[in-house]
């Protein structure tokens, strides 16, 4: 078996004076550090050049935005696209689709699209396919400086009806309905 040595840090050795009757006490230094610090110099090549494509592309997405093409569009496209969207949502996620269908889209100024949510679960569901509809849409229109603003409305929670909720609103109106409830023993689940 051939064993590796490993080098380890140069160690001085340094004995302090004291007196005879104690015993000597040894101190041990490192000559070298354990870990070197890279530090770039100011006038370091590799430095300066990656600052320079750094810069270079921040010019280049800034002169991409103000080239981007905004033509006009209606709500009528609009709201063509989000059915065709939506349809298109509730053959690959139904589950999905149940939540975004509770949105209202509306264009609010020529570049502004605002959006409605009744919940921020509901929110949180869109956000996870807006790219994918808003990515579409501003190709289809040709607008690609489109932006989405989002507001919470309460009252489009949809709540969903049973036979029990049903029942219960009539026995409101008219408790006898309770009564013939117990007595004849009615299935309302």
């Amino acid at each position: 078996m051939v064993e590796k040595k490993t080098e380890l840090p140069k160690v001085e050795e340094k004995k302090s004076e004291s007196s005879t009757t104690t015993p000597e006490k040894v101190i041990k230094k490192i000559a070298e550090p354990i870990a070197k610090k890279v530090i770039n110099s100011e006038f370091s090549i590799l430095a300066n050049l990656n600052k320079k494509e750094e810069q270079e592309e921040v010019h280049v997405v800034a002169k991409k935005e103000e080239d981007l093409p905004d033509h006009h569009f209606s709500e009528v496209d609009l709201q063509r696209e989000w059915k065709i969207f939506l349809d298109d949502l509730q053959q690959k996620n139904t589950v999905l689709f149940y939540a975004v269908n509770t949105l209202k889209i509306h264009k609010k100024d020529e570049n502004l699209i605002h959006i409605l949510y009744p919940s921020d679960s509901v929110k949180h569901e869109f956000e996870k396919v807006q790219t994918e509809f808003f990515n579409h849409f501003k190709r289809k229109v040709n607008n690609y400086k489109i932006v989405v603003e989002f507001s919470n409305d309460v009252s489009l929670k949809k709540e969903i009806v049973t036979k029990k909720s049903i029942f219960e609103k009539y026995v409101d109106i008219n408790p006898v309905l309770k009564e013939l409830d117990d007595l004849l023993k009615l299935d309302l689940s």
